[in-house]
């Protein structure tokens, strides 16, 4: 039995040890727990859109960290992301969101929807919908959607597949965990139609938001 179990764990650090050849250097430091993290959220910590599976890169060290124990307790539900979560010790919490949040996000955006749809999109991104009581996203996620704060990540950089579950997760009760309900209350606002459009036209933004020209023409000066 001992040495089945000798074979199982050179098997286990060979397989490591070639994940860390394939991925980008700034893997090589990465915690030990991260490589049950990659299957889903890639050696860049970027994701699977296809899958739905989020980018975890360059997110809030403190939000991320906050995320596992939401797993771990049931705020969030989702079978999967509990099993990893809730063996997690405090420490392997605070390594894991660490090491995620100091990786530099990457890629290229979703393709731009087209028609009705990214006008609802941008509108409810940029300026919201204040006769049903719907803030713009930019209003605390900051311009661009990248994200302010520990409290509210940066949105550019998901798929829409996951901007819009994320939405219905807050409005159904499956997510909670959000500052002072905030995102309960909007979600329970928002139509499916809107919540596809605005998911859409947010995976579509570029990580970077662009530049202006007034702004860059003021930064050479």
């Amino acid at each position: 039995m001992r040495q089945y179990s000798s074979k199982h764990r050179l098997l286990a650090w060979a397989t490591l040890g070639g994940l860390l050849l394939a991925a980008p250097a700034s893997w090589a430091a990465a915690p030990p727990e991260a490589a049950t993290c990659i299957a889903c959220h890639g050696a860049d910590g970027m994701g699977n859109a296809a899958a739905g599976y989020p980018r975890l890169a360059g997110l809030p060290e403190k939000y991320l960290a906050d995320q596992l124990r939401y797993f771990a307790d049931g705020a969030r539900n989702n079978a999967i992301m509990a099993g990893m979560a809730k063996p997690l010790t405090p420490a392997q919490v605070t390594a894991l969101a660490t090491y995620y949040a100091k990786l530099k996000p990457s890629g290229k955006p979703a393709p731009m929807p087209t028609g009705a749809a990214a006008a609802e999109g941008e509108r409810l991104a940029l300026r919201g919908d204040w006769d049903k009581g719907i803030p713009a996203c930019i209003r605390c996620h900051g311009p661009g959607a990248v994200g302010v704060g520990e409290n509210f990540p940066g949105l550019v950089g998901q798929s829409a597949a996951y901007i819009e579950a994320q939405i219905k997760a807050w409005k159904d009760g499956s997510r909670s965990g959000d500052p002072l309900g905030l995102m309960h209350t909007v979600a329970l606002r928002m139509t499916d139609a809107q919540t596809q459009a605005v998911a859409q036209w947010l995976a579509a933004q570029p990580l970077s938001p662009a530049k202006s020209p007034a702004n860059s023409a003021s930064a050479k000066h």
